[in-house]
């Protein structure tokens, strides 16, 4: 698991989806004191040169019973923006799960893009 406490897993450990997909994801957490909440949160951010701009798209909170387990989320993917890469700056789609109270949190980035693959963009 990532971080030792909490991981992100998707089927066939796919990294790119197409706009209008479901992303489906096994969520587990083990934890040494239970967590108030987890959150999965379904965002973009751009990576690069000057200012980051993050846009969240979808949040779920998961019901944190125990110390451990696992659980399953579902997204459906927008149909933009796409995963590119510039000269200055990228844009990266990714999931993130969170637990609260603390710092643990895990991220899973992939690519979205009506090809399957990351555009690059020329100058």
């Amino acid at each position: 698991m990532t971080n030792a406490e909490l991981g992100l897993f998707t089927a066939q450990d796919r990294t790119a989806f197409k706009p209008g997909e479901v992303l489906e994801l096994s969520v587990l957490w083990a934890l040494p004191t239970k967590p108030a909440s987890l959150e999965v949160r379904l965002f973009w951010f751009t990576r690069g040169k000057g200012t980051e701009d993050v846009g969240v798209v979808a949040t779920e909170t998961i019901p944190a019973v125990a110390l451990a387990g696992e659980a399953k989320v579902q997204f459906t993917l927008p149909v933009a923006p796409y995963s590119f890469s510039g000269r200055l700056i990228s844009l990266v789609w990714a999931v993130e799960l969170v637990a609260e109270p603390g710092s643990s949190a895990t991220r899973f980035e992939f690519t979205l893009s009506p090809t399957g693959s990351e555009l690059v963009l020329k100058t």
